[in-house]
Protein backbone atom coordinates (compact mmCIF):
# COMPACT_ATOMS: atom_id res chain seq x y z
CA UNK A 1 0.00 0.00 0.00
CA UNK A 2 1.49 3.20 -1.01
CA UNK A 3 0.58 6.49 -0.45
CA UNK A 4 1.59 10.39 -1.38
CA UNK A 5 -0.66 12.67 1.05
CA UNK A 6 -0.74 16.21 1.31
CA UNK A 7 -2.34 16.89 4.60
CA UNK A 8 -0.25 19.17 6.84
CA UNK A 9 1.56 21.59 4.24
CA UNK A 10 5.17 20.30 5.63
CA UNK A 11 6.72 18.16 3.01
CA UNK A 12 9.01 16.21 5.91
CA UNK A 13 5.26 15.61 7.98
CA UNK A 14 3.66 14.31 5.13
CA UNK A 15 6.81 12.01 3.83
CA UNK A 16 6.24 10.66 7.05
CA UNK A 17 2.70 10.23 7.62
CA UNK A 18 3.11 8.60 4.05
CA UNK A 19 5.98 6.21 4.86
CA UNK A 20 5.00 5.31 8.68
CA UNK A 21 1.61 3.34 9.73
CA UNK A 22 2.10 4.16 13.09
CA UNK A 23 3.02 8.10 12.29
CA UNK A 24 -0.14 7.91 10.46
CA UNK A 25 -2.68 6.68 12.97
CA UNK A 26 -1.09 8.65 15.36
CA UNK A 27 -1.97 11.79 13.65
CA UNK A 28 -5.53 10.85 13.38
CA UNK A 29 -5.57 10.07 17.02
CA UNK A 30 -4.12 13.57 17.49
CA UNK A 31 -7.25 14.97 15.30
CA UNK A 32 -9.05 16.61 18.28
CA UNK A 33 -9.66 20.03 19.08
CA UNK A 34 -6.33 21.50 17.01
CA UNK A 35 -6.68 22.20 13.19
CA UNK A 36 -6.41 18.94 10.90
CA UNK A 37 -3.01 20.17 10.08
CA UNK A 38 -1.48 20.56 12.90
CA UNK A 39 -2.62 17.20 14.63
CA UNK A 40 -1.67 15.18 11.35
CA UNK A 41 2.15 17.51 11.85
CA UNK A 42 2.46 15.96 15.12
CA UNK A 43 3.76 12.77 14.74
CA UNK A 44 6.61 14.79 12.94
CA UNK A 45 7.64 16.89 15.80
CA UNK A 46 7.55 13.84 18.05
CA UNK A 47 9.93 12.11 15.83
CA UNK A 48 12.09 14.80 15.84
CA UNK A 49 12.33 15.01 19.70
CA UNK A 50 12.50 11.72 20.46
CA UNK A 51 14.97 10.86 17.35
CA UNK A 52 12.46 8.19 16.00
CA UNK A 53 8.94 7.17 16.12
CA UNK A 54 8.57 3.52 17.23
CA UNK A 55 4.97 2.18 18.78
CA UNK A 56 7.50 -0.32 20.64
CA UNK A 57 9.74 2.89 21.53
CA UNK A 58 6.88 5.16 22.32
CA UNK A 59 4.78 2.45 24.36
CA UNK A 60 8.08 1.56 26.70
CA UNK A 61 8.97 5.29 27.43
CA UNK A 62 8.70 7.08 30.76
CA UNK A 63 5.46 8.35 30.73
CA UNK A 64 7.14 11.73 32.56
CA UNK A 65 9.85 12.30 29.63
CA UNK A 66 7.31 11.44 27.27
CA UNK A 67 4.70 14.22 28.50
CA UNK A 68 8.09 16.58 28.39
CA UNK A 69 8.59 15.81 24.92
CA UNK A 70 5.48 16.46 24.08
CA UNK A 71 4.99 19.59 26.03
CA UNK A 72 8.21 21.34 24.22
CA UNK A 73 7.56 24.29 22.33
CA UNK A 74 5.65 24.62 20.02
CA UNK A 75 4.05 21.44 21.72
CA UNK A 76 2.91 17.96 19.62
CA UNK A 77 -0.98 18.98 21.04
CA UNK A 78 -2.70 21.69 23.17
CA UNK A 79 -3.64 19.55 25.48
CA UNK A 80 -0.01 17.91 25.89
CA UNK A 81 -0.35 15.94 29.15
CA UNK A 82 -3.86 13.95 27.87
CA UNK A 83 -2.39 13.12 23.94
CA UNK A 84 0.93 12.38 25.81
CA UNK A 85 -0.98 9.52 27.51
CA UNK A 86 -3.37 8.62 24.79
CA UNK A 87 -0.20 8.32 22.17
CA UNK A 88 1.14 5.67 24.98
CA UNK A 89 -1.75 3.76 25.29
CA UNK A 90 -1.74 4.07 21.53
CA UNK A 91 1.76 2.39 20.90
CA UNK A 92 1.16 -0.11 23.74
CA UNK A 93 -2.23 -1.34 21.75
CA UNK A 94 -0.19 -1.44 18.47
CA UNK A 95 2.63 -3.60 20.44
CA UNK A 96 0.36 -5.93 22.43
CA UNK A 97 -2.83 -6.81 19.66
CA UNK A 98 -0.34 -6.19 16.44
CA UNK A 99 3.14 -7.25 16.94
CA UNK A 100 4.44 -3.36 17.02
CA UNK A 101 2.84 -3.11 13.26
CA UNK A 102 0.25 -0.36 12.78
CA UNK A 103 -0.67 -1.17 9.55
CA UNK A 104 -1.51 -4.88 10.41
CA UNK A 105 -4.80 -3.44 11.77
CA UNK A 106 -5.81 -2.88 7.73
CA UNK A 107 -3.91 -5.69 6.11
CA UNK A 108 -3.35 -8.97 8.54
CA UNK A 109 -5.64 -11.51 7.26
CA UNK A 110 -6.99 -9.38 4.01
CA UNK A 111 -10.25 -7.80 6.66
CA UNK A 112 -12.92 -6.02 5.06
CA UNK A 113 -14.19 -2.88 5.46
CA UNK A 114 -15.90 -3.73 8.55
CA UNK A 115 -13.56 -5.69 9.94
CA UNK A 116 -11.02 -3.14 9.86
CA UNK A 117 -13.64 -0.34 11.32
CA UNK A 118 -13.96 -3.00 13.84
CA UNK A 119 -10.17 -3.25 14.85
CA UNK A 120 -9.96 0.74 14.53
CA UNK A 121 -12.95 1.04 17.29
CA UNK A 122 -10.59 -1.29 19.28
CA UNK A 123 -7.86 1.23 19.57
CA UNK A 124 -7.44 3.87 22.45
CA UNK A 125 -8.45 7.04 22.04
CA UNK A 126 -10.57 5.43 18.44
CA UNK A 127 -14.25 6.37 18.45
CA UNK A 128 -17.09 5.57 16.11
CA UNK A 129 -16.57 8.57 13.87
CA UNK A 130 -12.65 8.97 14.26
CA UNK A 131 -12.20 4.85 13.30
CA UNK A 132 -15.09 5.73 10.16
CA UNK A 133 -12.28 8.75 9.10
CA UNK A 134 -9.39 6.87 9.52
CA UNK A 135 -10.95 4.06 7.40
CA UNK A 136 -12.29 6.37 4.28
CA UNK A 137 -8.65 7.96 4.68
CA UNK A 138 -7.34 4.45 4.13
CA UNK A 139 -9.75 3.88 1.30
CA UNK A 140 -9.42 6.83 -0.35
CA UNK A 141 -5.81 7.37 -0.22
CA UNK A 142 -3.45 4.63 0.80
CA UNK A 143 -4.48 2.01 -1.51
CA UNK A 144 -6.98 -0.15 0.76
CA UNK A 145 -9.58 -2.12 -1.35
CA UNK A 146 -11.40 -4.21 1.17
CA UNK A 147 -14.46 -4.95 0.79
CA UNK A 148 -17.20 -2.71 1.71
CA UNK A 149 -14.62 -0.18 2.91
CA UNK A 150 -16.91 3.08 1.51
CA UNK A 151 -19.91 1.55 3.32
CA UNK A 152 -18.48 0.85 6.65
CA UNK A 153 -16.64 4.52 6.47
CA UNK A 154 -20.70 6.04 6.33
CA UNK A 155 -20.47 9.11 4.47
CA UNK A 156 -16.76 9.63 4.67
CA UNK A 157 -16.78 7.22 2.36
CA UNK A 158 -18.72 8.94 0.05
CA UNK A 159 -16.73 9.49 -3.73
CA UNK A 160 -16.16 13.46 -4.00
CA UNK A 161 -17.23 14.21 -0.45
CA UNK A 162 -14.97 17.00 1.53
CA UNK A 163 -15.86 15.84 5.30
CA UNK A 164 -12.86 15.00 6.92
CA UNK A 165 -8.89 14.29 6.56
CA UNK A 166 -9.63 11.41 3.92
CA UNK A 167 -10.30 14.34 1.27
CA UNK A 168 -7.53 16.39 1.84
CA UNK A 169 -5.46 16.05 -1.34
CA UNK A 170 -3.89 19.61 -1.58
CA UNK A 171 -4.34 23.20 0.31
CA UNK A 172 -7.51 23.67 -1.94
CA UNK A 173 -9.24 20.91 -0.44
CA UNK A 174 -8.31 21.51 3.18
CA UNK A 175 -10.06 24.60 2.64
CA UNK A 176 -13.38 22.95 1.06
CA UNK A 177 -13.21 20.38 4.05
CA UNK A 178 -12.48 23.54 6.49
CA UNK A 179 -15.94 25.11 5.08
CA UNK A 180 -17.89 22.19 5.32
CA UNK A 181 -17.46 21.45 8.94
CA UNK A 182 -17.52 25.41 9.55
CA UNK A 183 -21.12 24.57 7.68
CA UNK A 184 -22.22 21.68 9.78
CA UNK A 185 -20.98 23.52 13.20
CA UNK A 186 -23.24 26.10 12.47
CA UNK A 187 -26.31 24.58 11.58
CA UNK A 188 -26.01 22.62 14.71
CA UNK A 189 -25.83 25.50 16.56
CA UNK A 190 -28.54 26.72 14.64
CA UNK A 191 -30.81 23.71 15.52
CA UNK A 192 -30.27 24.08 19.33
CA UNK A 193 -31.91 27.19 18.85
Amino acid sequence: MTRDLHITGDDAADRLLSDDDFALLTGMLLDQQVPMETAFAGPAKLRDRLGGLDASAVARMDPEQFKAAFAEKPAVHRFPGSMAGRVQALAAAVVDDWGGDAGAIWRQGDPDGAEVLRRLQALPGFGEQKAKIFLALLGKQCGFDGAGWADAAGPYGEAGAKRSVADIVDAASLAEVRATKQAAKAAAKAAKG
